[in-house]
């Protein structure tokens, strides 16, 4: 499976383009169901870096990037399918 497909690509802002907003939206979901990590990115460059929000150890607002999440692909890092296409969550229902 793709991991970052054109129609996702599409719908994700550009970097910096939501950060005056109070609540932005999670467009997409990666998530390792073997190791409780999970990435939420609310913006992408169109290339390889992404921001959004990661919970892993700790839950932080950071920088992530695709080919880091592809590398990782043999340790089971997926795409939520139900987030990309059914819904697009608002970023304070994992922040609060």
């Amino acid at each position: 499976m793709e991991l970052l497909t054109k129609e996702i690509r599409s719908r994700l802002p550009p970097l910096y383009s939501t950060e005056a907003e109070s609540d932005p939206l999670i467009v997409v979901k990666f998530f390792t169901p073997d190791s409780n990590w999970t990435w939420y990115a609310t913006e992408f460059d169109g290339d390889d870096l992404f921001f959004g929000l990661v919970i892993g150890f700790e839950t932080e607002l950071g920088y992530f990037r695709l080919s880091e999440l592809q590398g990782a692909r043999d340790r089971l890092v997926y795409q939520s399918r139900e987030i990309c296409t059914f819904h697009r969550f608002l970023f304070h229902r994992f922040t609060k």
